[in-house]
């Protein structure tokens, strides 16, 4: 196959001068100069010792603190009018077996600020990363960016203890911003959420707090290949770094044939692409203004086959999520006692991109995806993105294409795979299998049902990261995951959860 030559400095990429290649430095170092890397695992082990004394309780709705359910629309709500609420969403659609639903989902208008703060140490670019207690993480702990804030949390409308290194994002110079950009959240259980996704560099000293340490990229990489470690907040904004570039290959040290090859030939922009960035946005534009789905905010109390009882929100036939309450005593965070609801989801989802190499260089199969809580409705998703047990509740035509390929997958095809759990703040206990499969690319069509999937370059998908709405937040995990089989010793390493083997 002859691939479509990628032209340099297209708008799709915009990046500070020389900071892929300082991005390419960090990811090789996995030993950092500010924390070795045995000091970081007695580190954290020393923080989870001290958060198992959270204690994080379901309770019935009625024994929430600051919560209650309004008279008039039954929405969950909170008592400021302020943090976010669990109301209804009326969904119709052309697209897919399902014609129309209702559901609960979260509203939360407020923007939060997701924020890594970097400095380079003896030439090296750290990452100030937090261990943060969320009442919903599998396991408690994880590790976070600098700042994890809503505005509500650091406009203290719970009238907590300030947000720890806030001020250095908001009145970041430009100069220092090395991304920047608002991104959505899960579509499925949230409302048109956003984040801003913001990466910024420090010149001058900057006092380590309590809870948190500097990491090299190559360190954090490592750390991914651990069950429930880096939460989705690192890896979203971990994604969003512009780890791309044409120079790559020889900053990187990589060539010859193998997977590590292909992927550093993917990450750069020289190699060309089975489809131009034009395409690919044409092609996306085309889904989008179908407009094949309508989704209209509802009273919660109208929503159609879910019951309400004194602890939780359910479906019907106890398929999907719940709707939970919880209570949080300890937790080392802006207040020490709170009470929330949650989405309890159930089972362990499947999150996983095929990739396979056209002429030496790696591509992923993307997925169009439709998603009632997104602003533009489709964003770009993995190949594959589901719990496979809700499956069971819904028409067999239903089943996800590719899905069986990535369950059935030989252990010599798997490239990255790893538990990881999804915000801990709104979700309790929403853990995913984040995987890669390398396919040969004649074992895989893209074209599979109306038009869904086009195999995309690392550097395509992360040129779309510089702008909102285009890479949902699933997809911008696994990039991250991709992005740490680029800096490890063996000629193809591949990450489990058993380590990098």
């Amino acid at each position: 196959m002859t691939l479509s030559p990628i032209t340099p400095g297209s708008p799709l990429r915009t990046q500070v001068s020389g900071l892929p290649l300082r991005i390419a430095r960090s990811t090789l170092s996995r030993q950092g100069s500010a924390t070795s890397t045995p000091e970081f695992h007695r580190w954290f082990a020393a923080r989870l010792a001290r958060a198992r004394a959270t204690v994080v309780t379901g309770v019935d709705f009625a024994d929430l603190v600051g919560w209650g359910f309004d008279r008039d629309t039954g929405n969950l709500v909170h008592d400021s009018g302020k943090f976010f609420c669990v109301q209804g969403l009326a969904v119709t659609t052309d697209h897919g077996p399902v014609a129309s639903w209702s559901q609960p989902i979260i509203n939360q208008p407020e923007t939060g600020v997701l924020g890594i703060l970097v400095k380079e140490f003896d030439g090296v670019l750290h990452c100030l990363m937090q261990a943060k207690v969320e009442p919903g993480n599998a396991g408690v702990l994880q590790l976070s960016p600098t700042v994890q804030a809503t505005r509500s949390n650091y406009t203290a409308v719970h009238r907590g203890r300030a947000v720890p290194y806030l001020d250095l994002f908001l009145s970041a110079r430009p100069e220092s911003v090395l991304a920047d950009v608002l991104q959505s959240e899960q579509g499925s259980w949230f409302y048109r959420k956003r984040n801003r996704n913001i990466v910024v560099e420090a010149t001058g000293d900057v006092e380590v707090r309590d809870g948190f340490r500097w990491l090299t990229l190559g360190q954090l990489h490592e750390l991914l290949a651990f069950d429930n470690l880096v939460n989705m907040n690192s890896r979203t904004v971990l994604s969003c770094l512009p780890f791309s570039g044409p120079d790559l290959l020889e900053a990187l040290g990589c060539d010859g044939e193998g997977f590590r090859a292909a992927l550093v030939r993917s990450i750069g922009s020289a190699w060309g692409a089975v489809h131009t960035n034009g395409e690919i946005l044409s092609w996306l534009t085309d889904l989008r203004s179908r407009r094949e789905v309508e989704a209209t905010p509802i009273p919660l109390r109208e929503v159609r086959g879910w019951t309400r009882g004194a602890d939780r929100i359910a479906h019907e036939t106890g398929a999907f999520f719940d709707i939970r309450a919880v209570a949080v005593a300890g937790g080392d965070r802006e207040i020490d006692t709170w009470s929330q609801p949650i989405i309890a989801p159930h089972g362990l989802g499947v999150v996983a991109f095929l990739a396979a190499r056209f002429t030496g260089v790696l591509h992923l199969l993307v997925n169009a995806r439709v998603e009632p809580g997104y602003l533009d409705f489709v964003e770009l998703a993995p190949t594959v993105q589901c719990t496979p047990e809700s499956y069971e509740h819904l028409p067999a035509r239903a089943r996800p294409p590719f899905l069986d390929q990535v369950l059935d997958a030989a252990p010599d095809r798997i490239r990255f795979d790893t538990l990881l759990s999804e915000e801990g703040g709104r979700f309790y206990r929403a853990v995913n299998r984040y995987v890669i499969v390398e396919v040969d690319p004649s074992e895989v069509s893209e074209d599979v049902g109306p038009s869904r999937y086009r195999w995309m370059t690392a550097d395509q998908v992360v040129g779309l990261l510089r702008h909102s709405h285009y890479v949902n937040v699933q997809a911008r995990s696994l990039i991250a995951c991709l992005h740490s089989l680029v800096g490890g010793s063996a000629a193809d390493p591949v990450a489990t959860r058993d380590g990098v083997r």
